[in-house]
């Protein structure tokens, strides 16, 4: 099983605040942040970076169901 993790451009603001949580699934290029890998394993600090997101631009989906960002 897998995770589907993908960064909206058009929200994000550049923080890096996932970058800085998990530089092996996301990385800064730019004013954007943008996603390493598409499909990441199942870690609740993939959970954590799309909640930390200041833009709320990360969405973390399992088999098509949102899970991230957390409510």
């Amino acid at each position: 099983m897998s995770w589907k993790v993908e960064v909206d451009g058009g929200t994000c603001i550049g923080s890096g605040m996932c970058a800085a949580l998990l530089p092996e699934v996301f990385e800064l290029e730019g004013a954007t942040a943008t996603v390493v890998e598409g499909e990441v394993k199942p870690d609740e600090s993939v959970l954590d970076a799309a909640d930390s997101c200041p833009a709320m631009a990360i969405e973390v989906t399992e088999r098509g169901e949102v899970i991230g960002p957390r409510p």
